[in-house]
C-alpha cells in the first residue's frame, strides 16, 4: 500500500489518499476535509496505473475527473493523487515533493 498526505495550502484543506495495487489496477480510497476532493473520491476508486502516466489517449482518470468536480486548478490534490498510484503500481519511487509559492 503506498499513500500520500496532501496539504493543499491557504484553502486549509487536507487530503490522504491510499493506494493498493490489485491484480492490474489500483485502487483508491481517500480521507479529505474538502466537499469538491470527496465528490472527486465517490468517482474515482480504481484506475488503471499505466493509463495515469501518460497524456496520450484520453489522458489520466484523475486529472479528467479533478478538472470535472475541482474549482481551483491549481490543487495540488491531483498530482498528490498520481503520485501516490505511480508509487503503488511500481512506477516511482517515494519521494516527497514541495510546491512552495512566495511573493517577494
Amino acid at each position: 500500500m503506498a499513500s500520500a498526505e496532501i496539504d493543499s495550502g491557504i484553502c486549509g484543506f487536507c487530503t490522504t489518499v491510499r493506494t493498493k495495487m490489485e491484480g492490474r489496477a489500483v485502487r483508491l480510497e481517500f480521507e479529505t476535509t474538502c466537499g469538491y476532493v470527496e465528490k472527486l473520491a465517490e468517482q474515482l476508486t480504481e484506475v488503471d496505473p499505466y493509463r495515469e502516466i501518460s497524456y496520450r489517449g484520453e489522458g489520466p482518470l484523475t486529472l479528467r475527473l479533478a478538472a470535472e468536480h475541482l474549482v481551483h486548478p491549481a490543487c495540488p490534490v491531483p498530482s498528490g493523487i498520481l503520485k501516490a498510484i505511480e508509487v503503488e503500481a511500481g512506477l516511482a519511487l517515494p519521494k516527497d515533493a514541495s510546491i512552495k509559492p512566495r511573493k517577494e
